[in-house]
């Protein structure tokens, strides 16, 4: 009989400090950040969310349904996308995150890589900047980040929105990505920013085509070396398409539980996804399975 050993990434414990003595404990389970779109365009929902009251609401149900974070967007930043103005993403947001201050228990997170868009919701009560360009687009950010302590996810990513896939182009994408964020992470450490301060996203789907996204998720436990948190964002993608076959964003939802469980058992902290009532139940298994994994020798 041939015997098969598996092996599970135990993850390393991490603090990261939020703004008013408030911080994110990772490691010890995984943590699960609901996706709040503001767009007319989002790739994966049916319809436009632009109504704040609407938007409120559904991110408190996220939270009665076990998300630890929410993170609201107002620029759809899926390939091809076009860009819109500082101006247009606040008109989006702001309202959204003043009408959820004081009124979520969990961290709102701001989806942007503007650093106008940063300040005004960090004013208003954000505690994270989730930034898909990896302090590329706007060079203000990372000074923004830095002077206000809070939290910053830093994505791998090349190119923009509308090029990305020209830029899909690797020989060994794991290594790749590690080396890419790692450039990243030492720019943010030269901006002021501190290591606790940073969670790290391999960027599945951006400026990667569907083998990449799943080369890169096999290989993710080459990003421990970085040493720091990472947050892996698998949700409704259209690389899941390749095994799935086509369907439509909102159908993926079972491929994305096992690409969540993938991630969970690979090293990943936090998982951003958008169906957080059932993803929350495939984190506490994924949970499990790790916490019952055979030490050594056993």
């Amino acid at each position: 009989m041939i015997q098969a050993e598996v092996v599970l990434c135990q993850r390393k414990l991490y603090i990261v400090p939020l703004p008013g003595e408030r911080q994110l404990e990772l490691g010890a389970r995984t943590l699960v950040m609901g996706i709040l779109n503001v767009t007319p365009d989002s790739f994966a929902e049916a319809g436009p969310r632009l109504d704040a009251v609407r938007a409120a609401d559904l991110a408190l149900e996220m939270e009665a349904a076990g998300a630890d974070i929410i993170d609201v967007g107002g620029e759809s930043t899926r390939p091809g996308a076009d860009p819109v103005s500082a101006a247009e993403e606040l008109r989006r947001v702001l309202p959204v995150v003043k009408g959820l201050a004081g009124r979520l228990k969990i961290p709102i997170s701001i989806d942007t890589y503007k650093s106008a868009v940063a300040i005004a919701s960090l004013d208003e009560g954000a505690a994270i900047v989730n930034d898909i360009s990896g302090l590329r687009y706007d060079p203000q950010l990372a000074a923004v980040v830095a002077s206000r302590g809070a939290a910053l996810v830093l994505m791998h990513n090349r190119g923009r929105s509308r090029t990305m896939y020209r830029e899909a182009r690797y020989a060994a994408v794991a290594a790749e990505v590690e080396a890419e964020l790692g450039e990243r992470l030492e720019f943010a450490r030269q901006s002021g920013i501190a290591d606790a301060q940073i969670v790290l996203d391999p960027g599945l789907g951006f400026a990667k085509l569907p083998e990449h996204s799943y080369r890169l998720l096999a290989g993710l436990p080459r990003l421990a070396a970085l040493d720091r948190p990472l947050l892996v964002g698998p949700s409704r993608k259209a690389f899941l398409q390749v095994a799935l076959g086509p369907t439509l964003p909102a159908a993926r939802d079972w491929g994305t539980a096992a690409s969540v469980t993938a991630a969970i058992l690979l090293g990943a902290h936090i998982v951003r996804v958008h169906a957080v009532d059932s993803m929350v139940q495939v984190a506490r298994v994924a949970d499990a399975i790790l916490a019952h994994a055979a030490g050594p020798g056993e």
